[in-house]
């Protein structure tokens, strides 16, 4: 089945400053992008799985990248590359989610004991270039585990996740 993606990272800053008889700005405007053909090869992705997901208070869950996921038609993915992750946390949560290591972790991004916290509303993206064949590989039944956590015992989180990978 053919599948594009597209990703993008964009950062607009306006910075004015008032003079005696002029206002002096500073605006920045910037955007990384990535556009993936259908493929397994660099500049392509075959694999998309993406979900709203809750956990509830103190609760762990393993994304588990090969073989455990299955996309929006019911087919178990195997990612054995992935060229894109973005997750984002609900804005209405008290908790912050946690990704990162766990047991067997996929260690390509974050090493094995690397984690990133989101806090309510707070969001991060990863992205292959579109020249690069392989991304962040995965291993499977030894580094195949993305690890989610929420932070305290208080309430549940929400979180959204997408994942854009190859199957070989």
């Amino acid at each position: 089945m053919p599948m594009i993606s597209d990703f993008s990272l964009t950062a607009s800053v306006l910075q004015t400053k008032a003079q005696d008889f002029t206002l002096t700005s500073d605006p920045l405007s910037r955007i990384w992008s990535t556009h993936l053909e259908s493929g397994t090869s660099a500049g392509q992705a075959d694999k998309a799985f993406h979900d709203q997901r809750t956990l509830a208070a103190s609760a762990t869950e393993d994304l588990d990248l090969a073989g455990i996921l299955t996309d929006v038609y019911g087919a178990t993915i195997t990612f054995v590359r992935v060229k894109g992750l973005f997750i984002a946390a609900s804005s209405s949560n008290t908790n912050n989610v946690v990704i990162g290591a766990g047991t067997n972790p996929w260690a390509t991004l974050l090493n094995s004991t690397g984690t990133v916290t989101l806090k309510p509303g707070g969001w991060c993206g990863f992205g292959a270039g579109a020249g690069d064949a392989v991304g962040w590989p995965v291993t499977a039944a030894t580094g195949d585990i993305l690890k989610v956590t929420n932070s305290a015992g208080s309430t549940s989180v929400t979180y959204d996740v997408v994942i854009v990978g190859c199957s070989a």
